[in-house]
């Protein structure tokens, strides 16, 4: 009795035989499968590589991300309201108000012949400065449309001259104003009112002396305010 063992090629023990052959399809298969895994892991280790010079891992925004996206427009702060320099501790700035300064004005008026002349000193008491004052004058008759007036001073009216009295400092003077000018025909009196048109936005609280009212007769002798 004969008995073949069969090892597990397959084959039996004893048997000289060739294997036999394999498919060529199947081992076109696994080259390819192997292919399309290197290239999966060839993938793979490029994006590693990508991932590591960005320092920012897989799928997760890195911590710093935010930081470098342009931030969205804001608008503009509100400016800031400042106070002009030299305001007072007790100034309104509401009303425009920078201190409290005591302008005045002290000098004399004439008439004659149909002329009148007025001297005008101005003056600030302080405590603050002054950047500019206004002298009104308001005579009770017209001038000459042709009166000459100094160059601080303007015609305002028929009566009415404005003259700048220039930056004061506190307790200091202003400047002098003189006028010489002719009025219309010649009046046996002639009364002024002086008072002030503007102070340079500061506090005058003593008007007294700043706000005066002179009748001078046609005599040439000065009368004094």
């Amino acid at each position: 009795m004969l008995v073949r063992v069969m090892n597990r090629s397959g084959r039996s023990n004893g048997s000289a035989g060739p294997a036999p052959a394999r498919p060529a399809g199947a081992r076109a298969a696994r080259e390819a499968g192997a292919r399309g895994i290197l290239a999966t892991v060839a993938v793979a280790i490029l994006a590693a590589a990508t991932l590591i010079a960005t320092g920012t891992p897989s799928g997760a925004s890195g911590p710093g991300e935010e930081g470098l996206r342009p931030a969205a427009s804001a608008p503009a702060p509100a400016p800031v309201s400042v106070p002009a320099p030299g305001a007072g501790a007790g100034a309104d700035m509401g009303s425009g108000v920078t201190g409290e300064a005591d302008v005045a004005y002290h000098g004399h008026v004439s008439l004659w012949s149909g002329r009148v002349g007025v001297w005008l000193t101005t003056a600030n008491h302080g405590p603050a400065p002054v950047s500019g004052a206004t002298v009104r004058l308001r005579f009770s008759v017209p001038l000459d449309p042709a009166a000459t007036l100094p160059s601080s001073c303007l015609r305002t009216g028929a009566a009415t001259v404005q003259c700048g009295s220039g930056s004061m400092r506190a307790a200091g003077s202003g400047v002098r104003i003189a006028l010489d000018v002719a009025v219309v025909g010649e009046p046996a009196e002639v009364g002024l009112d002086i008072d002030t048109a503007w102070n340079g936005g500061t506090d005058d609280r003593n008007p007294a002396n700043n706000t005066h009212r002179v009748l001078a007769p046609a005599t040439g002798d000065p009368y004094s305010f």
